[in-house]
């Protein structure tokens, strides 16, 4: 990463003590990607530059705590000091509004840009998107405490069957041949959105469309914009003067 002088590195999973210094060191900006506050706040004190402050409804790994944005954001804006972007979920301009309104200093998409002409992935995966709605997602791997919302096909009610029905003897093992990443690299190549694990959030439930990434972009700047110029200024009740 330092060798080939890559600006910004975003880590996340384990704590990124070790990588800060070096990366400060050449100069890199750090983005650390933290699903409670408690992890956000360790981050700060590591000397990340900016939080990803991920909130449940993220597709991938949303954590164990369960805690949803529309608190994540807010908690983060009274707590951090470094800038933060809202993550999970976002797939719009009024999330933006919302998520500038709650504290945040950007948003950070993910599942919304898989579902854009630029992505490589299948067109068969990007047709069950836009069918989808936010209710289409599978939390699997919860009694193992490694959870992942990936999108909900039949593989992903396959493990979630299996760890229903093992209960407390639920193992990775039961269902080690399901998630693996070389069967879901298989299915994504045959354009099977069957045949494998995918990561998806709720925001499927707000992809109606295949855009490029600049209309992503551009519209949800516009949304933004105008609920903000618009529909929020016109909440806003200016005093009369007595005079």
């Amino acid at each position: 990463i330092i060798d080939e002088n890559v600006p910004i590195v975003e880590t996340a999973g384990s704590s990124p003590q070790k990588f800060v210094s070096l990366f400060k060191k050449a100069g890199i900006i750090t983005i650390h990607k933290c699903v409670t506050i408690r992890h956000a706040l360790s981050a700060e004190r590591y000397g990340v530059d900016i939080i990803s402050l991920d909130g449940f409804e993220c597709a991938g790994h949303p954590g164990e705590d369960d805690v949803g944005n529309f608190v994540l954001q807010a908690k983060g804006s009274k707590v951090l000091t470094k800038p933060y972007l809202c993550s999970g979920g976002v797939g719009d301009g009024n999330q933006l509004a919302a998520a500038l309104a709650l504290g945040a200093d950007g948003v950070n998409c993910g599942t919304r840009f898989c579902a854009t002409q630029e992505c490589s992935w299948p067109d068969s995966y990007q047709q069950r998107m836009i069918e989808a709605q936010e209710t289409d997602t599978v939390l699997m791997l919860r009694r193992l405490k490694n959870t992942s919302r990936v999108f909900q096909n039949k593989v992903a009610e396959e493990v979630q069957q299996m760890e229903s029905s093992k209960g407390q003897d639920f193992q990775f093992s039961d269902v080690a041949h399901l998630v693996n990443g070389k069967r879901g690299r298989q299915a994504e190549e045959d354009g099977d959105a069957d045949g494998g694990i995918w990561t998806a959030g709720q925001v499927i439930g707000l992809i109606h469309s295949i855009p490029t990434c600049q209309e992503v972009i551009n519209d949800m700047v516009k949304e933004a914009e105008e609920t903000i110029q618009i529909r929020l200024a016109s909440m806003v009740v200016v005093p009369r003067s007595r005079l």
